[in-house]
């Protein structure tokens, strides 16, 4: 299992949620914020996380996430100016069932 990928430089992140016609039904797909981590003042932040998101990964949510993930995940980074820190949001483009089977299981763990 390969580790998630910055798409921040490429300015490929996030697209508008679509509708795809499978098995004769309607499937609607979107990017979902799966995972976020907040780091402190470091040198290399991009290197530090590196850790917690295969952590991440390693759990029963990010298992989960990584085989039904339409897209590789990947994630972007955002500055919190209330507490100075960076956070790191892991981004994953999921189908409707697979979205809300991981909200009912997983997304109140945060």
């Amino acid at each position: 299992m390969a580790i998630v990928h910055n798409k921040q430089d490429e300015y490929q992140h996030w697209r508008a949620s679509e509708t795809k016609i499978l098995d004769n039904r309607p499937v609607r797909f979107r990017d979902v914020c799966v995972h976020e981590i907040k780091m402190g003042d470091v040198e290399d932040p991009d290197i530090y996380v590196a850790a917690p998101i295969w952590e991440w990964q390693q759990s029963d949510a990010g298992k989960f996430v990584m085989e039904h993930a339409v897209d590789k995940p990947y994630w972007i980074q955002r500055r919190d100016h209330a507490s100075y820190h960076l956070l790191y949001h892991i981004m994953a483009r999921l189908s409707e069932s697979d979205e809300t089977f991981w909200r009912l299981k997983w997304d109140g763990l945060k």
